[in-house]
């Protein structure tokens, strides 16, 4: 076996083989080695990944030994929805805090359900809905958790947390997990938070609104403690966005029952487009202090994930025309594709001019660019 493979030999070879020992053709880490290294190159099927296999045998040989070839794509679907999802999910993260040893800046929490997960025969289940933690900087998906069929993300939200290095780190979330015991959980866990806000939070954001908006249009308020612009210019468009920000809270009523609260902020993004102009204002609480281009850098970094992550993932890997359904597999497929999206990012760091897109037909091109990507993660 190659040595430069150790790395996803000491995370991913420990995920626990659901299959009788007596009955395995084929090592469940050559399966998952097959179709993480298809994900990459772009198969989406159990038919795609014994395609790919079969083409790339040789090439697949070189990691590990296939004696028996490669599995049919009922083993392939049999295995995938067998394998416990929080094992497999332990590796990945495993596996993620070996890439990092310490990701310092903007964590986005996120949810995006897979439009094609449901399942209408047998159990008849709903699409799944995954929670997601995704460094802006590294651009890399740190965790994830699958929401049960009967709750929603503010339940997920506290389980996935639980999985991560939370200090140092800024945490971003919308509105739905906009929660006293979320904002206390990152706390405890030394962490900041920067939280938006809509109307599910009761006269929270009322408040907020009012206060903001009405010190925003003085010319000169002494409760803005601080403001900044960012400009830009592209796609038929002008977007202007000013940030403002204040820590004169201390006439807000339920200051005191969200864990290490020191600011709220106001963003407003004057947008011409067309000749036609709009302005829209979004609100924020923060346990950062009253730092305007912290904290607008925080929403910016949370904003990009839907390019960064939930685009790719729909555009790029297909994700919502995905119809893998039943038992484990779709939750386990979803980690799979969020396995090989951070395989990608990392490699663009020496393809600088290569798009994802562009990148995982490369690989399926040629072997020694996948190799590349391969090699630097395991």
């Amino acid at each position: 076996m190659d040595e430069k493979n150790g790395g996803f030999s000491s995370h991913f070879e420990q995920v626990a083989d659901p299959r009788r020992e007596d009955r395995v053709l084929h090592p469940l880490v050559e399966i998952l080695f097959l179709i993480i290294s298809g994900s990459i190159c772009g198969a989406e099927s159990w038919r795609d990944f014994v395609m790919f296999g079969e083409e790339k045998l040789d090439f697949l040989r070189k990691y590990y030994p296939y004696e028996n070839g490669i599995p049919s794509k009922n083993t392939l679907y049999r295995v995938m929805s067998a394998i416990e999802p929080e094992h497999f999910k332990s590796c990945f993260i495993n596996w993620v805090r070996s890439l990092q040893n310490h990701i310092q800046g903007v964590i986005a929490v996120d949810g995006k359900t897979l439009c094609n997960s449901f399942d209408s025969s047998g159990k008849n289940t709903k699409a799944i809905h995954m929670v997601s933690a995704f460094s802006a900087e590294a651009r890399l998906v740190l965790a994830q958790q699958k929401v049960d069929e009967k709750s929603n993300e503010i339940t997920a939200v506290p389980l996935l947390l639980d999985m991560l290095s939370l200090k140092g780190n800024t945490v971003t979330i919308d509105a739905m997990g906009c929660q006293k015991k979320i904002a206390k959980k990152i706390i405890d866990k030394e962490g900041d938070y920067v939280f938006s806000l809509k109307g599910n939070q009761g006269t929270l954001n009322e408040d907020v609104r009012l206060f903001l908006e009405s010190e925003a249009d003085k010319n000169n308020s002494e409760l803005i403690v601080d403001r900044s612009v960012h400009s830009d210019k592209g796609h038929g468009r002008i977007e202007t966005r000013t940030c403002y920000v204040s820590d004169k809270i201390d006439w807000l009523e339920q200051k005191d029952k969200w864990a290490g609260l020191q600011s709220i902020a106001m963003i407003e993004e004057h947008q011409i487009k067309g000749g036609v102009e709009s302005i829209e204002r979004r609100f924020f609480i923060s346990s950062l202090p009253a730092d305007a281009e912290l904290i607008s850098k925080a929403v910016r970094a949370h904003w990009s994930v839907e390019n960064n992550l939930h685009w790719t993932l729909d555009v790029v890997f297909n994700e919502d025309n995905l119809r893998v359904r039943k038992d484990n597999a779709p939750e386990n497929m979803a980690i799979v594709r969020h396995i090989s999206l951070n395989m990608l990012n990392q490699a663009r760091k020496d393809h600088k001019n290569a798009s994802i897109k562009g990148l995982r037909k490369k690989a399926g091109w040629g072997e020694s660019t996948l190799h590349s990507i391969l090699a630097q993660n395991f």
